[in-house]
């Protein structure tokens, strides 16, 4: 049985979060979130614990979901951003705008910036036709 108001896309952005996931065994999380930073869909790399608890991860993907809002701000001046980076003393996050939502992805620490900028650049490719 289905749910009547479920988003008929799910599936294919469940598939996009494991397209992404398999770009690298660095990534630990994709996570496609609405420009509120809600989960549209997200998956963890098989045998990855989590490291925020839920209610933390809502916290932090609504800091995320802002602080992109807030850049569109300055689109005019500076253009548009194409991802942000932020290392963390135990994990590396990127988000990359795709439309009104973005994709939260999480590394291992020891991810080095040249596998960063790899990942990055295939998970552009892999937001191509997502579902508007």
């Amino acid at each position: 049985m289905s749910r009547p108001h479920a988003d008929p896309d799910a599936q294919k952005y469940r598939e996009r979060c494991n397209q992404i996931i398999a770009i690298s065994p660095k990534i630990r999380y994709a996570g496609i979130m609405n420009k509120f930073g809600r989960t549209i869909a997200g998956a963890l790399r098989k045998g990855v614990v989590p490291m925020l608890k839920p209610e933390e991860a809502k916290s932090e993907y609504f800091i995320e979901a802002a602080r992109s809002q807030m850049r569109r701000n300055f689109e005019g001046s500076i253009g548009r951003t194409e991802y942000s980076f932020t290392e963390n003393q135990k994990v590396k996050i990127v988000t990359v705008p795709s439309g009104e939502s973005f994709v939260y992805i999480t590394m291992d620490k020891d991810t080095p910036l040249a596998e960063v900028a790899r990942i990055v650049e295939s998970a552009r490719k892999s937001l191509d036709n997502l579902p508007a």
